[in-house]
């Protein structure tokens, strides 16, 4: 085969691959920071480690016990759940470290369509509390059922994709500052623990 055979070949080639990357088909890497980043907070040894599920209860005022896994379902008629955030919302995940594990954290606010900030409890299984964590929509339908965490360790976004259930109720109103909350002022250190993700109980 000649040289400008093998041109045409790799030409063809080449538009050939091209068509497999779809609209669906996403690069997130070149995704710019958020402009406001949130901080963790550590509670001193003093202060029992709080798991997702007593915080989300306590900081959103849905009164729903149990496994993580279980809030979307034990919700059902008795909280509004919808696929869109809002603030004082619950997001739940669901298989997100296997088909047993889950996590649920509140809305703090709405930063645009695709991006939103979170308050929750032990995402890296150490205890600690994180305020205002960014989170984006990475879904290809922009309908939220998929989300990166921004890593406040490393200060970037977190390579892995969660699936979303949904959000459970949520009041319209935004959640306090953590200057309003004294459980939320950090009591020093920034050590992080396991990065295992574990179930949440309450």
């Amino acid at each position: 085969m000649g040289t400008l055979a093998r041109l045409a070949v790799a030409a063809l080639l080449a538009i050939a691959l091209e068509g497999c990357a779809g609209p669906d088909v996403m690069d997130y890497s070149q995704t710019p920071m958020p402009r406001e980043v949130g901080h963790a907070v550590v509670r001193n040894d003093t202060h029992k480690p709080i798991q997702c599920v007593p915080y989300a209860r306590e900081h959103s005022g849905i009164k729903i016990f149990g496994d993580a896994t279980t809030w979307w379902d034990k919700a059902e008629g008795k909280y509004p759940r919808g696929s869109l955030p809002q603030p004082g919302a619950v997001m739940v995940l669901h298989d997100y470290a296997g088909p047993d594990h889950g996590h649920v954290a509140v809305v703090r606010k709405v930063v645009g369509p695709r991006e939103i900030r979170i308050d929750h409890a032990n995402w890296f299984d150490d205890g600690s509390i994180y305020v205002n964590n960014p989170v984006e929509d990475v879904s290809s339908a922009n309908d939220w059922s998929a989300v990166r965490v921004y890593n406040l360790r490393t200060g970037g976004w977190g390579v892995k994709l969660f699936p979303v259930q949904g959000f459970i109720g949520g009041s319209g109103s935004s959640v306090p500052d953590a200057e309003d909350r004294p459980d939320l002022v950090a009591d020093g250190g920034g050590g992080m623990g396991a990065t295992a993700l574990v179930d949440e109980i309450n």
